[in-house]
């Protein structure tokens, strides 16, 4: 965690109940190279087929201009790349793959973001967190029986989730902590 996250980190845990006004100022030129570092190399392509390989051969050129979109307002996700693959009895599951691109813009967007949320989950959570997988959390449940002697696991599987939740929802529970609007739009119109 860099100086910029643990200083996010330290207002959230310090004030609950804050919204942060000016969090795009964290956002320079360094934030999107640490952004494109942590960026996997290897996925697949968005609708412009455009490889990490190829972004890499200007990388410096290509951040200063997506780092002028973002601060000026103008950055604009582009649409996802859509594949349909088969799941169990004759269903399709949708993949949506993102620009390389954007995602260097959501990776930075998460930097700004998990020091302000990481502070309010449990420390039971593991689902979508730094350094936590579904082993950690199998792991804990084991130690958890082991230790308090469980009578009982309950199981449960919400299928077609992300499909299924009140997207509308979102923004507002964004909106209780960020109100910075450079980054909200970043966000909310992607």
């Amino acid at each position: 965690m860099s100086t910029k996250q643990r200083r996010i980190a330290t207002l959230a845990r310090d004030d609950p109940a804050m919204a942060f006004t000016s969090l795009n100022h964290y956002i320079d030129y360094n934030w999107l190279l640490q952004a494109y570092q942590l960026t996997r190399k290897d996925g697949a392509t968005g609708v412009d087929g455009q490889t990490a390989d190829m972004y890499e051969r200007q990388w410096e050129a290509n951040l200063l201009n997506l780092l002028d979109r973002i601060k000026s307002g103008r950055y604009r996700a582009p649409a996802l790349r859509r594949v349909y693959i088969p799941k169990g009895k004759g269903q399709q599951r949708s993949l949506g793959f993102s620009t390389f691109e954007d995602k260097i813009a959501q990776r930075a967007v998460v930097m700004l973001l998990e020091p302000i949320f990481e502070q309010v989950f449990y420390n039971c959570s593991f689902g979508s967190r730094k350094g936590r997988s579904a082993h950690h959390a199998l792991q804990s449940l084991r130690s958890h029986i082991m230790r308090d002697g469980g009578q009982w696991v309950l199981d449960v599987d919400i299928q077609k989730y992300f499909d299924t939740i009140d997207h509308s929802k979102l923004p507002l529970v964004l909106a209780r902590r960020v109100t910075d609007g450079v980054v909200r739009k970043l966000i909310v119109s992607s």
